[in-house]
């Protein structure tokens, strides 16, 4: 495997700064949505961690909501990047911009689709030697992954409507004739509804690493408020 430079950004929110997993914390309580966060957090991490022992020229970051949480104890295990200010677009872009700057290539990455393979982001990296751009779509029509060569259209980050069914269309078509690579589909985390199908693709992993496993174990354990 080639030593493609890259820089890859995973993008979380420190608990206890900031409100998360909103929609899932109302059916499991605010207390178990934030482990929830920690655990898939540590889990895309291991994954990328990973992925670096066959790509060396992969730099992996925290992109970390809150400005001042930026040096907590929980994010110091990898480089830190502020996310910035404004809504996700303009975060993205911010993010994007810096690991352009350092490295020439940007991947983002949430930390909701926790059962992704190393070899999911061996090919985003290696996508990128052929197109300008590479986007892992989810299953409710965002994307869980993008990662780009070239500078994006500033309308792709301040028009696209995020968080809805056709967020992943409406950011590719905001990207206008650029070759883009697609990887495979995947199931984020957004609701209580999504933690089965979570649970599912833990367990069908083949050599899930071991904070995979950890999370696949609090899962099973997971037991819903009254």
């Amino acid at each position: 495997m080639t030593a493609t430079a890259a820089g890859l950004a995973i993008f979380v929110k420190t608990p206890g700064h900031s409100s998360l997993k909103t929609r899932l914390a109302q059916a499991i309580g605010r207390d178990a949505a934030e482990a929830f966060h920690r655990h898939a957090a540590a889990a895309v991490a291991d994954v990328v961690i990973r992925a670096q022992a066959s790509m060396p020229g992969l730099v992996a970051y925290w992109a970390v909501a809150e400005t001042d949480a930026v040096d907590a104890p929980i994010w110091r295990h990898l480089p830190r990047i502020a996310q910035g200010d404004g809504d996700l677009g303009a975060r993205m872009r911010s993010v994007c911009g810096t690991l352009r700057a350092r490295h020439g290539r940007a991947l983002l990455i949430g930390a909701d689709a926790p059962q992704l393979r190393a070899g999911d982001v061996l090919a985003a990296c290696t996508a990128l030697d052929t197109h300008e751009h590479v986007i892992g779509p989810s299953e409710d029509g965002g994307f869980w992954l993008f990662g780009t060569r070239i500078a994006v259209p500033e309308h792709a980050w301040s028009e696209t409507p995020w968080s809805q069914s056709d967020t992943a269309l409406r950011f590719l078509d905001a990207l206008g004739d650029s070759s883009v690579a697609t990887l495979r589909r995947l199931c984020d985390v957004d609701t209580v509804d999504d933690l089965a199908a979570l649970a599912d693709a833990l367990h069908a992993l083949h050599a899930p690493t071991p904070k995979q496993a950890a999370l696949a174990r609090w899962l099973r354990d997971l037991r819903f408020p009254a």
